[in-house]
């Protein structure tokens, strides 16, 4: 099996990403049926599917430039970004319908590629007495050529081929452009098409295809330096350029024929541009480019499915899988999209295989658009993607998708979501253990039930949760000397979860301390209300700080139920209440409470630029609470320009050994992070704390995991960190997933 969907030696950047895109919305459909579809339904009524069809593929384009920013993506392209975020078994199903509609697409194209040569076909029979009757005299040939190109040379040189191509369409459309238009202007008549013209949607199901090229782009995303940056930029801008691209090609025709000729002659281009030939070469040009398009996409897609062990059988799994060793090429991925592609060109008809890849594309757009808009209210601590769309936006695309799926062909609609539901089903029963789709409804559910605290009421069930968020608490009676610990608090209740901060009144309950608590919280709230902040905040009075804190570990919280993290604090150069804390820590960990520790220096949080987070051989409970609460504290808008270092702090002889471990965390997706956000540290029991500072005395805050064992001497804690700015010790009360 492939160690890994990425290939090492990835070199492409946003233009192939672009360009493969863009050469597939301007392909074969553009050539052969975009002119008969002006005919059919008129100017405006064309303007109105181009539209309609980037009502999909707009939303379904910021939705993929979002989620791919999200975490690093793999080869597999959409296929990856859709079952990294539903989960593998509603991934794999929509992955499967979706590498056959790549499979097919590429029949399509090599079919169309075909229809390139009528011309030449004519100009024979009229020369030469000798007619082709059937086009798969062309297009079989043509796809056993393309079959040996992709088999023993891959994606390189097909990307090198795409350039090629790409010139030359582009200039067929610019001598298209150029060609005359005899109708005089007087005589336009925007609405005209032929009578009994076919219906609306069943024209807009045949040109969908030509809308679909953005997948074409993200199924490169293996072979990408950058795929956070090339996939958004090249997706979007070959939308955008295609959609104009469109209208302007629908202009055209309706000033340089009538709809009777739009719908008689497929390559009515031809008679339009300044040099007719070019048209017929450029339609060969662009069915070939989105065929090698295709052909370079697929395999990939059915490589990342093998390589997630979506089928049944793991040997199948394996061979689907496999890629050449240097390049990681899906030779085996490859055979069978071109056995699937041989039997659809046999087939041989351009507007069936349209149809078919338009119900296919559809349901995969609309599941795109659904997973941006359900993760915006899931607020999940592992979606945090750079780039940002608007969740109506994402809803509308969804809807739309769904609609237009029942409109275009509802029988078939209602049939490839009964096959989708069956495939899922047969997946779920081979991998039951990754419920995506459940754990992301999980997650709006509970938005949504924070503003319904009466649902929350029911959180606390027996049942073992799949995901961490906090629900923390903090007491401290600084808190008008030091600001640090409410600003954790703040940062960590933003989007992800609850916060509770507890001014301690040590005291007994009667009127003078009950009056002295109002004002202390009238002033809390004073001092809080000119920060971002969503922190529940209280006042509590009790005569000693251990029973103080018996009764904070008992308070269920303003979710609905109870705590898990508790938050102290104490000052670097008077750490005079570390001892009380360390005294009531049993106390604490008993209740099953995950515990932090503040240590505030005279730096603060700095710029809030860097949080390093220190890993090292006892953190073995410790290390996942740590990052989440690293990319938590990230999610905050005063840490918007900030990043996230980790460091793994083992000795010299286990560095090999824990590398290994940690990269094999990274692959299975237990740790959100790259590769290259890991350092890899060496060290010796004695130089611990002097390594640390070494690396870390610019960063703004740093967060080391600590065990009860550490706090027989308190100096562990309080000595040997005075070069580094506030640091947040973290002890895990038990090891945390990272789904």
């Amino acid at each position: 099996m492939a160690k890994s969907l990425v290939n090492t030696n990835a070199k492409f950047g946003t233009m192939p990403v672009f360009l493969t895109a863009l050469s597939t919305i301007l392909g074969a459909i553009l050539f052969l049926r975009f002119g008969w579809a002006v005919g059919q339904v008129g100017f405006f009524g064309v303007i109105g599917i181009i539209l309609l069809g980037h009502v999909v593929t707009i939303p379904t384009a910021f939705a993929v430039a979002e989620i791919a920013t999200n975490q690093r993506v793999q080869g597999g392209g959409a296929y990856y970004i859709i079952s990294r975020s539903f989960g593998l078994n509603i991934g794999g199903a929509i992955g499967i319908a979706l590498y056959l509609s790549q499979a097919i697409s590429v029949a399509f194209y090599v079919i169309a590629f075909g229809e390139a040569f009528e011309p030449v076909i004519e100009w024979i029979a009229q020369n030469y007495g000798f007619y082709i009757p059937d086009r798969r005299w062309i297009s079989i040939p043509t796809m056993s050529l393309l079959s040996l190109l992709i088999l023993f040379k891959g994606a390189n040189v097909g990307m090198k081929a795409l350039y090629v191509v790409v010139a030359v369409l582009l200039t067929s459309l610019v001598m298209f452009f150029l060609g005359d238009s005899p109708i005089k202007p007087e005589e336009i008549n925007f609405h005209a098409h032929i009578s009994n013209n076919l219906n609306f949607f069943f024209v807009f199901t045949i040109i969908f295809p030509a809308f679909t090229g953005l997948a074409a782009g993200l199924g490169l995303s293996g072979d990408l330096k950058d795929p956070k940056k090339s996939i958004p930029r090249g997706t979007l801008w070959a939308t955008v350029v295609g959609m104009l691209v469109y209208v302007a090609i629908a202009y055209k025709f309706a000033i340089s024929a009538s709809p009777y000729d739009l719908v008689s002659d497929q390559l009515i281009m031809s008679k339009i541009a300044v040099w007719g030939p070019i048209i017929p070469i450029g339609l060969a040009a662009a069915s070939l480019s989105s065929a090698l398009g295709s052909i370079m996409v697929a395999p990939r897609t059915l490589q990342a499915l093998g390589f997630d062990d979506i089928f049944p059988q793991k040997g199948l799994n394996r061979w689907f899988a496999r890629g050449k060793k240097k390049d990681n090429e899906p030779v085996n991925g490859s055979l069978i999209t071109i056995i699937i592609a041989f039997v659809f060109v046999v087939v041989g008809d351009v507007d069936f295989v349209a149809q078919i890849i338009s119900m296919f594309f559809m349901v995969t757009y609309g599941a795109i658009c659904l997973i941006s808009f359900l993760e915006h209210f899931a607020a999940d601590p592992a979606y945090r993607p750079t780039f940002r769309s608007n969740w109506y936006v994402s809803l509308i695309g969804a809807l739309f998708s769904f609609w237009l799926m029942f409109q275009m062909n509802a029988p078939y609609a209602a049939t490839s979501l009964v096959i989708m539901s069956i495939i899922y089903y047969i997946i779920m029963l081979n991998n039951e253990e990754n419920q995506g789709l459940n754990k992301l409804f999980k997650g709006v559910i509970f938005q949504l039930s924070r503003q319904l605290q009466i649902m929350l009421q029911r959180a606390d069930s027996s049942e073992k949760e799949t995901s961490w968020r906090p629900f923390g608490v903090c007491i401290s009676h600084d808190t008008f000397k030091r600001r640090s610990a409410f600003d954790i608090m703040r940062w960590l209740s933003y989007k992800y979860g609850f916060g509770t901060y507890i001014h301690f009144i040590k005291g007994y309950l009667n009127e003078k301390t009950t009056e002295e608590s109002k004002k202390v919280l009238d002033r809390l709230i004073l001092l809080s209300a000119g920060s971002k902040n969503r922190v529940y905040l209280d006042t509590i009075i009790s005569p000693s700080y251990t029973s103080a804190i018996a009764q904070v570990v008992q308070l269920s919280g303003i979710s609905g139920k109870g705590n898990n993290l508790i938050l102290f604090e104490f000052s670097r150069t008077d750490p005079g209440n570390l001892k009380e804390i360390t005294a009531n820590y049993g106390l604490v960990e008993s209740a099953g409470f995950d515990i932090c520790i503040l240590n505030t220096s005279y730096k603060s949080f700095g710029y809030k630029n860097e949080i390093h987070i220190w890993i090292s051989p006892e953190d073995y409970r410790n290390a996942n609470l740590m990052i989440l609460l690293g990319y938590i504290i990230l999610g905050h808008p005063d840490w918007k320009k900030g990043k996230i270092k980790i460091f793994a702090l083992y000795p010299e002889e286990l560095m090999d050994e824990k590398r290994k471990q940690l990269m094999e965390l990274i692959k299975a997706g237990r740790l959100p992070i790259s590769p290259s956000n890991i350092s890899m540290v060496p060290f010796d029991t004695q130089n611990r704390k002097e390594v640390i500072t070494k690396y870390s005395a610019d960063a703004d805050l740093t967060l080391i995991g600590f065990t009860s064992e550490m706090l027989t001497k308190i100096e562990e804690l309080s000595e040997g960190y005075q070069d580094l700015g506030n640091i947040l010790f973290v002890s895990a009360n038990r090891a945390k997933a990272i789904n």
